[in-house]
């Protein structure tokens, strides 16, 4: 693609029709179900972990994924061609061109979808795991064994380039949803971070989404909210670093409250405001 300049306009309106989420919390608190916020008829679940269960009911369509390999067909038929991509490997033109020819259908359906949600994160890089250790970058070149950190090293490079492929799809609306695991170290402190396979991975994905959000659960303190991950009476959305509670959390945009209402379509469009505009009613 040739180099140009993209005008405040065309940045503004790009911004409107496309963001990248990654979402966590832990098993249970119903990170599936937020898909429920989202118009049925423009939405895709990429569908990692076999949870459906919760969108028992609603409209929306669902493609079930077991491999790391149909993970990265998805991602090429939403992102279309990386021309930064190995010409023989994942999101290159001739995997674009046969997975094209194989699924036409779905490729026709996926165009049609502005938003991707994709259950779960955590899930993928198992999967990826999984792929990784049959690769000849996963065996030992002078000894034929596994070789565990070739097979990790591949995991994060796949992996993050088939977050960062999806981050660059064309008007559309990327949700990354995962577990978030609670650690607690030898002085008792406690943290809390994205559960996935490979810590490169997990590291880098905060930098390659626009947004990081944390559902959990909270009880009413007053004007504010206390966490109650266990027993709260509320699921919120926390938004913002630098949180009191340790959450991951970054809000790119700067119009998003410390924690908001479990209501996708609701943030995105309040996250897709530009600044100084009056938030919607």
């Amino acid at each position: 693609m040739a180099l140009r300049i993209v005008t405040a306009d065309e940045r503004l309106a790009v911004a409107n029709a496309k963001t990248t989420v990654a979402i966590f919390g832990p098993a249970g608190v119903g990170k599936t179900s937020l898909a429920r916020t989202l118009p049925p008829a423009e939405t895709i679940v990429i569908d990692l972990e076999a949870g459906m269960k919760s969108l028992q009911g609603w409209g929306g369509d669902s493609i079930p994924v077991r491999t790391f390999k149909d993970a990265a067909d998805i991602a090429c038929l939403v992102g279309g061609i990386d021309p930064a991509a190995d010409a023989s490997g994942f999101l290159s033109g001739a995997h674009y061109e046969h997975v094209s020819r194989e699924y036409p259908d779905l490729a026709r359906m996926l165009a049609a979808k502005r938003y991707v949600f994709v259950d779960s994160i955590t899930d993928l890089t198992r999967q990826a795991m999984a792929w990784s250790k049959t690769r000849p970058e996963a065996f030992s070149e002078r000894t034929g064994k596994p070789d565990t950190r070739g097979a990790y090293g591949l995991l994060a490079r796949e992996t993050i380039g088939l977050l960062k492929h999806l981050q660059h799809a064309p008007g559309k609306t990327v949700i990354f949803v995962g577990i978030l695991e609670r650690v607690v170290d030898e002085f008792n402190r406690e943290t809390f971070q994205p559960q996935m396979e490979g810590s490169k991975a997990a590291r880098e994905l905060p930098g390659i989404v626009d947004q990081v959000m944390t559902l959990s659960l909270f009880d009413r303190d007053g004007d504010g909210w206390r966490h109650n991950p266990v027993n709260g009476a509320e699921r919120r959305l926390v938004c913002r670093s630098g949180n009191p509670w340790g959450l991951p959390a970054k809000d790119r945009s700067g119009n998003l409250e410390e924690t908001e209402a479990p209501n996708l379509m609701a943030v995105l469009t309040k996250a897709n405001k530009p600044r100084g505009s009056p938030a919607p009613g």
